[in-house]
């Protein structure tokens, strides 16, 4: 997706935009989730887990697509 060369400077806002949302997103669901499980099978752990894998998921995302940018900007 970020090797495409796109002509519209709206395509390539919306296609950051997309990007920012689903690492929002990618960020937020695992702790949710794991709240849910916490309240479902009585235990206090997983909502933690689930908001610190989903931080560690979202920065490793961050960086590939800094890294693809980076590399793509300079060619």
């Amino acid at each position: 997706m970020l090797d495409k060369k796109n002509d519209s400077p709206i395509g390539d806002a919306l296609a950051w935009a997309s990007r920012i949302m689903a690492i929002g997103l990618t960020m937020f669901l695992p702790g949710l989730f794991g709240s849910w499980l916490d309240k479902r099978c009585s235990v206090q752990f997983l909502g933690p887990v689930g908001f610190v894998l989903g931080l560690t998921l979202s920065l490793i995302w961050l960086v590939q697509i800094g890294g693809k940018s980076r590399n793509h900007s300079q060619r």
